[in-house]
């Protein structure tokens, strides 16, 4: 696995054939109790055992429990971080929580809780959280954005590589309980130009699908326009916070909202070797999962 950062809200990952996988994480609340930081740790148990790097697509902190902030309510705070240093106490106990997973991760984007922190509280709380954790594991995890690019490298045989462009976007809105964010899907088809990938959080689904679009490419070698179907994988990746639980109080059920589904997703890429017109030809196909466990 090789990282590099190209600009501030745009990078890239190499993957050997070895590391065909990506886990796709949002939404993680992880300061928060209603975190199920059992399953996080399965889940993050199993990207360290098959090596599977990991980038989260935002509100890797909750942190809402600050002075200043209008939302804070101290029965949604973890007893560790009940003190005067409440926003210091989160970012150490995090980096030493997260710390056996420092080859692993790779970018952390901003949700709708990092950016409200810098509001209510004046800090980057994940821009800390991420230089010290660097400092002190000697690794090299990047801060996103709220928005960006991964563009996905890998390596199908004898060094040659093909790319796929993954576009994430946090989020917004609530999400519909009918249509569980598949309108934001179509969204994100009609505002992001040359992406193979689009991945979103924020409204705590988890699901996938594909779709396919009819496009015009020029072939460089043979010196003709060609049509391809390009396919596009699109999905939205579940949180970490169970907000439900017995559905007898709490905002989350007084505001409707259903039972969420826990957990994030893995993005998978697999090479094809097809013959066409007698030549030999090569494409990364694309599809993500559920974790395993």
């Amino acid at each position: 696995m090789e990282l590099i950062k190209i600009a501030r809200n745009v990078h890239s990952l190499s993957l050997s054939k070895e590391e065909n996988r990506v886990a796709l994480l949002s939404d993680i609340h992880w300061d928060n109790p209603k975190c199920d930081r059992d399953m996080l740790k399965r889940h993050l148990d199993y990207c360290l055992d098959n090596q599977i790097p990991i980038f989260i697509n935002g509100d890797f902190f909750c942190c809402m429990q600050g002075r200043m902030d209008r939302r804070s309510n101290k029965s949604d705070i973890r007893p560790e971080h009940n003190n005067t240093k409440y926003l210091d106490s989160v970012v150490e106990t995090a980096v030493e929580w997260w710390s056996p997973y420092a080859s692993l991760l790779t970018v952390i984007g901003y949700g709708n809780h990092e950016t409200s922190i810098i509001k209510y509280s004046e800090t980057d709380i994940l821009q800390r959280f991420v230089d010290l954790f660097n400092y002190k594991n000697k690794s090299q995890v990047y801060t996103g954005g709220y928005g960006g690019w991964i563009v996905l490298k890998y390596e199908i045989r004898n060094n040659s590589l093909m790319t796929k462009n993954l576009k994430y976007f946090h989020g917004s809105g609530g999400g519909g309980i009918v249509t569980k964010g598949a309108i934001n899907l179509t969204r994100a088809l009609e505002t992001y130009e040359n992406m193979d990938v689009f991945i979103m959080g924020h409204i705590h689904e988890n699901a996938s699908r594909n779709d396919v679009r009819d496009t015009l490419q020029y072939n460089q070698g043979k010196r003709v326009y060609e049509l391809q179907q390009k396919q596009i994988h699109l999905a939205i990746t579940g949180s970490y916070k169970e907000e439900y639980g017995d559905g007898s109080q709490g905002w989350h059920v007084e505001r409707g909202a259903p039972v969420k589904p826990v957990g994030g997703r893995i993005l998978t890429l697999n090479g094809r070797r097809y013959k066409k017109d007698q030549l030999e030809h090569y494409e990364l196909l694309v599809d993500s999962q559920k974790f395993p466990l």
